[in-house]
């Protein structure tokens, strides 16, 4: 019995039709996903500027104190463009100019940064406020600043280590070993100022500043299974690495979530600027880890191998007594805004299907906060250093950034 060419015609519409309206609906749920949260972190920042008031150079937000009011910090902590920052992703989702207004308030309130040369964080203090700015906003001094910033960066490379400088000196957690050229893995994460720099100022030495540096860093920084050490301490005479281990991670040998979350954001953006697989196959690697290790709502605990056997912390850090094990949101948020980037470059949707999934659950009442409440931030249940006793499950202003990011690229997904 032959079927006649109008019933298979009307399959065929009726499986069109279905497909057509699931594709639909999806597209609905995605926006009123995106409208929701949009409108939730506009409200929330809100009360936010209205606590902190006008910028004084002293009162950038970063986190919460114990008894829950907001502790902010002065522009030459490592995180004051992130305020800034977020309040360009406000007016990038919303477009209304009072975010921009806000925003370009904020961030020239952090001008006198170009010529700081005390860190390396300047990538993360400049790029998140000025690197918004001229993007959303180009104006020519903007341009003239992040070039002079990246300057400021590049005194801190030195050619024999080809490695940037992050911190002036420091030692390890048991006492026994003093850092003269430490480079973190979070180093990674200022290079996309020098690779802008180069590109608006056309000088080439910028770029090759940050080639070098991701080149050492895949060279040294990674284990066979691709986890990550947190800090290298290099000798300045001969090149080699002195030092391998943790400043803010459970031990010395094991893998701290956020530093895993700053090397696949910083090598997914590597791959951005230089299009060399080498460096999308290292975040490829990277992301990998960092998913296989995930618990059921994708949200890491605060480092891969807390508790574990085989990993002690030592000395000093408060990580000997204290094991318990919690969630970092905020690299969960790094690594979400990531995972859009590099599902785009490598055309994997399972990198993509992930960074929904993070996203969510970042957005789930578990880790997002209700409207007046956790110091007017947005995320919930971030790790700053456990071994610094410092910052211990509370909202930190970096995750509110990157969940903000991680909503501009999702909703600019195609």
């Amino acid at each position: 019995m032959k079927t006649s060419k109008i019933t298979v015609l009307t399959f065929l519409l009726m499986g069109t039709f279905f497909i057509t309206s699931c594709t639909k609906e999806k597209k609905k749920e995605k926006e009123n996903f995106i409208n929701e949260n949009v409108e939730f972190a506009s409200a929330q920042t809100k009360l936010m500027l209205a606590n902190v008031g006008e910028p004084t150079g002293k009162n950038y937000p970063r986190t919460a104190n114990e008894n829950g009011t907001l502790r902010v910090t002065d522009m030459y902590d490592w995180t004051p463009g992130f305020f800034p920052g977020s309040l360009w992703y406000l007016y990038e989702l919303t477009g209304d100019t009072t975010w921009r207004y806000n925003a370009e308030k904020w961030t020239h309130s952090l001008e006198p940064l170009k010529t700081y040369t005390g860190n390396h964080d300047l990538g993360f203090m400049m790029y998140c406020s000025y690197g918004n700015a001229e993007r959303l906003a180009s104006k020519p001094e903007y341009k003239n600043i992040l070039i002079e910033s990246a300057r400021s960066l590049s005194t801190r490379y030195d050619d024999k280590v080809q490695s940037i400088k992050s911190w002036n000196g420091g030692k390890a957690w048991g006492d026994t070993t003093k850092w003269t050229f430490p480079v973190i893995i979070d180093n990674m994460m200022n290079l996309e100022l020098l690779f802008n720099a180069s590109k608006i100022s056309g000088d080439k030495q910028f770029y090759d500043i940050a080639v070098k540096h991701a080149n050492t860093t895949i060279k040294n920084h990674f284990r066979e299974d691709f986890s990550s050490y947190h800090v290298l301490d290099y000798d300045t005479i001969t090149g080699d690495v002195r030092f391998k281990g943790t400043a803010q991670g459970f031990s010395d040998n094991s893998t701290w979530a956020r530093g895993q979350a700053w090397a696949i954001y910083g090598f997914t953006m590597v791959y951005r600027e230089t299009k060399d697989s080498t460096y999308l196959n290292t975040a490829k690697q990277l992301a990998d880890y960092f998913i296989k290790n995930l618990p059921a709502d994708f949200i890491p605990l605060w480092d891969f191998n807390v508790g574990q056997t085989g990993y002690t912390p030592q000395g000093k850090s408060y990580a000997v007594e204290f094991q318990e094990k919690l969630k970092d949101a905020s690299a969960a948020a790094i690594v979400c805004s990531a995972l859009f980037e590099l599902g785009e470059f490598t055309q994997n949707k399972s990198y993509t299907e992930m960074a929904i999934k993070m996203l969510h659950s970042l957005a789930s009442p578990n880790y997002r906060a209700t409207l007046g409440t956790n110091a007017n931030f947005i995320i919930m249940h971030c790790v700053g250093s456990i071994p610094h006793k410092s910052e211990i499950n509370v909202p930190l202003c970096y995750a509110d950034y990157y969940f903000l990011e991680a909503l501009v690229r999702y909703k600019n997904l195609k």
